[in-house]
């Protein structure tokens, strides 16, 4: 399922570029530009990391609010990504490339 999904939904996300913002809620995004979509994919970071803060406290439905909460966050990310013309694969190779470097050695 993994980058699978990522595949769909980016693929989804680029044909919202050519439907109705009156009927479709991607393409209202896409109408509204860059700073907007970028406006929500801070407002649904922001709310994942409460999400997360919540479950590390122990509250009992954090854990599926967190899920929801991330789901949201890459959606938006990706609608962000499709707007600016990224694909998934795009960011999914740089994440490749970084498996077993140490973001340490990156840094330097």
């Amino acid at each position: 399922m993994s980058d699978d999904i990522l595949t769909q939904l980016g693929a989804l996300l680029e044909e919202r570029k050519e439907a109705n913002p009156d009927s479709s809620y991607v393409a209202g995004l896409y109408r509204l530009g860059t700073a907007k979509i970028a406006q929500k994919v801070g407002e649904e970071a922001v709310e994942t990391v409460i999400e997360a803060l919540r479950l590390d406290g122990g509250a009992d439905d954090a854990r599926a609010k967190l899920c929801e909460e991330s789901a949201d966050l890459v959606f938006h990310l990706m609608v962000l990504w499709a707007h600016l013309g990224l694909k998934p694969d795009d960011v999914l190779s740089v994440l490749s490339s970084r498996l077993g470097v140490s973001g340490l050695s990156r840094a330097q």
